[in-house]
């Protein structure tokens, strides 16, 4: 069998505008105190890839437009719906009022493994997402429904953040369309 790459007009992706009219997936992903500009960018990019409904910021996290969110978001803040919070509890709240599950990824006694996870297809998710050295504030774990942590095998004790969040929605995706 031989390989052939497509190129860019071959992929049929959509349009701008088509995107904003998509059905999105019923998630919502969560920065809480995100320092990395590239990592808010890669972030926006998967979110972009899996028709995320919308992305929370909150506390130091940045806000494009941003030179440096740019260069790897690579034009998603034009597509992704953001929103911004001055904390993450501030968020949490907002999402409990609009009935949305509440998942931090993160390391904690009696989590649940992501390959263990259940979620259906149109229950609506907050995948809280934590700072790279500190993880997901404490105060917002004591808040969520369920914690999810990322199974992991060799010496270091973290993914970074951007490869967190495509790993847990690529899964959570897949979850959802069965």
């Amino acid at each position: 069998m031989k390989y052939r790459k497509v190129a860019n007009d071959e992929l049929n992706r959509l349009s701008e505008d088509d995107f904003k009219q998509e059905q999105k997936q019923p998630i919502i992903i969560v920065l809480d105190n995100i320092r990395s500009l590239n990592n808010i960018g890669s972030v926006f990019r998967t979110a972009d890839a899996f028709l995320i409904k919308a992305i929370y910021l909150c506390g130091i996290t940045a806000q494009p437009p941003h030179r440096e969110i740019q260069k790897t978001a690579l034009g998603a803040t034009e597509t992704v719906e953001w929103k911004y919070f001055s904390s993450t509890i501030e968020a949490v709240n907002e999402l409990k009022s609009l009935n949305h599950k509440l998942i931090a990824i993160e390391q904690t006694e009696n989590s649940t493994m992501l390959n263990d996870f259940k979620c259906s297809k149109d229950e609506p998710l907050a995948l809280i997402f934590g700072n790279e050295v500190l993880g997901v504030e404490q105060e917002v774990i004591n808040e969520v429904d369920e914690v999810v942590e990322i199974p992991q095998y060799g010496t270091k004790h973290s993914l970074n953040i951007s490869v967190s969040v495509g790993v847990v929605v690529w899964d959570v995706f897949n979850k959802m369309q069965q």
